[in-house]
């Protein structure tokens, strides 16, 4: 904790000075993105690094391999991410849902070679949504690095599809007032891919 006010009091000297106006605008007027990033949690891949974007520039949920679930009738469950992506959708109105993969991630590697032990009251049923990019890269590849650079990738694809089965997600896809896209970023060299038309991914 010392390390994050540490942070803070030099965001206080440093940034909020240059970027005082910018909050005051944010906080009167209220936040207005226009690109929802779903990405993982990992401490590396940090969206608003890597899109260069300031305050109020994106809506951002982050979970374990930037999972996005199917939809499902609502029920008294909880749905951390369905319910961001619902108010990020129907609330603040989006025009682009990114969603944003990565090489080394932990998540993809639990699907591949098991969730660690002491990782296994809630992590093995919440990357079993991504059991089926699992399947691909064992019928792909029989290279551990491939399979995992593989599901990495199909996480990507996975949450893309989980995404047009949320009724107003597929709504305002069909009538043009919303954009998916998919993106893989590499830590080790900072490139950006994008996900192609034809399925496959490349530089940006």
């Amino acid at each position: 904790m010392d390390n994050l006010l540490d942070g803070y009091r030099r965001f206080r000297a440093s940034s909020w000075p240059e970027r005082k106006a910018l909050f005051e605008k944010l906080a009167a007027r209220g936040q207005r993105p226009q690109t929802l990033v779903i990405a993982c949690s990992d401490s590396r891949v940090d969206p608003t690094i890597i899109f260069d974007a300031g305050p109020g520039e994106l809506f951002v949920v982050r979970n374990v391999a930037n999972l996005v679930p199917p939809y499902t009738e609502p029920d008294h469950a909880h749905h951390g991410t369905s319910a961001a992506i619902e108010f990020a959708v129907r609330v603040l109105e989006v025009t682009d849902i990114v969603v944003l993969g990565h090489a080394l991630c932990g998540g993809a590697g639990a699907l591949v070679d098991g969730a660690p032990e002491a990782a296994r009251d809630f992590l093995p049923d919440w990357i079993g949504i991504a059991a089926s990019a699992r399947d691909i890269a064992l019928n792909l590849s029989s290279d551990p690095v491939e399979r995992r650079r593989i599901v990495e990738y199909q996480c990507v694809k996975l949450s893309l599809r989980n995404l047009e089965t949320f009724p107003w997600v597929k709504q305002r896809v069909d009538d043009g007032r919303l954009v998916l896209h998919g993106a893989y970023f590499a830590v080790a060299t900072g490139v950006l891919e994008r996900l192609r038309p034809d399925g496959t991914f490349g530089a940006a």
